[in-house]
């Protein structure tokens, strides 16, 4: 008698599947035309395994909103957008050039991979931006937004449950100054930011209601970009206790080491390959590893962190064996 194929993961382990690919792990802010080019070349060399967010917030110099905005547009539209997985950092919807801005970036010839909504106060502006955005030709495009007030953080749950919000940042510097000096300056640091409680409580909520919602929680910067052990220890510690899956880069250096902290380890690899492939010949039944009992619960765990090991693997990240990519990641299985 013939037996039945044991089913791929993404069709046995439920909402394993269920849930789009998970974004790449860093998200490089670029706001120089010279470093946009430069950001841009190096995803090209890399592939997407970073996106590129060109800001036209605080990247563009007062006044000069509009003609950063027609750039901006034409770096989406030119050869140099190889992957399509460059979004966009608006202005704050009370912004008079808003809806210009806004505008000039959907008419661009190729579609923004998101656009970032900095400083919303509330749900209600994240309604009224996509309302407008929607209204400008942009209705497809996934909204990010940065919670960087303390009406957002207070209704974060709720925007996260937003069904056009794909990410939600932390905005560490505009938050802390919206303390008013209550909190030091040193929590703006790359080692003070993971001390402070107001600010480990902001990225908790966030990194929770992102979570509760099906949505990616993304770290914010480390300034001091020329301390690579600085920033090794700040990803790390925002992918391993903070519940982080994305983090923010502003200088190329510190893609690939952002890359590296969120990338599982080569023994995380090899322990879930074990426990997956025991998994499927069991029929997806609950097994024993290493005297230890698992089910479906920790198998979506341990097929989730093979996820984010064929995501990271071409920027740094160890890389899944060939029949390991051969038989789960490539083709994707057909839905049953």
């Amino acid at each position: 008698m013939t037996s039945t194929p044991s089913p791929h993961p993404r069709l046995a382990l439920y909402d394993a599947g269920d849930r789009p690919a998970p974004l790449p792990v860093c998200d490089h802010y670029a706001g120089v035309e010279a470093r946009m080019k430069k950001s841009l070349a190096l995803q090209a060399e890399l592939g997407p395994v970073f996106d590129v967010t060109l800001d036209n917030e605080d990247g563009a110099p007062v006044g000069g909103e509009m003609d950063r905005a027609q750039m901006i547009a034409a770096l989406l539209g030119s050869a140099e957008n190889r992957h399509g997985r460059v979004g966009v950092r608006l202005l704050p919807l009370t912004h008079p050039a808003f809806g210009d801005v806004l505008a000039t970036v959907l008419r661009a010839a190729k579609a923004p991979a998101y656009l970032m909504l900095p400083k919303p106060e509330c749900l209600a502006d994240i309604d009224s931006a996509a309302v407008a955005i929607a209204a400008a030709g942009g209705a497809a495009v996934p909204l990010h937004a940065l919670i960087e007030t303390h009406g957002a953080l207070r209704q974060v749950f709720d925007i996260a449950a937003h069904p056009r919000i794909e990410s939600l940042s932390f905005g560490l510097m505009d938050f802390v100054s919206a303390h008013r000096g209550a909190i030091p300056l040193s929590a703006m640091s790359a080692e003070g930011q993971f001390d402070h409680p107001l600010v480990v409580r902001a990225k908790l909520e966030i990194s929770a209601a992102c979570h509760a919602h099906g949505k990616t929680p993304s770290h914010c910067v480390v300034t001091e970009f020329k301390d690579k052990q600085a920033l090794q220890d700040a990803a790390t510690m925002a992918s391993r206790m903070l519940g982080c899956t994305r983090m923010w880069s502003i200088h190329p250096d510190q893609i690939r080491p952002i890359v590296e902290a969120f990338a599982p380890s080569t023994a995380e690899i090899d322990e879930a390959i074990a426990i997956l492939r025991a998994a499927q010949d069991a029929a997806w039944a609950p097994i024993r590893h290493a005297d230890t009992l698992h089910d479906r619960a920790s198998y979506r765990y341990f097929w989730h962190l093979l996820q984010r090991a064929q995501a990271t693997s071409m920027a740094g990240g160890a890389q899944l064996p060939v029949e390991v990519r051969a038989a789960w990641f490539d083709p994707a299985p057909e839905a049953a």
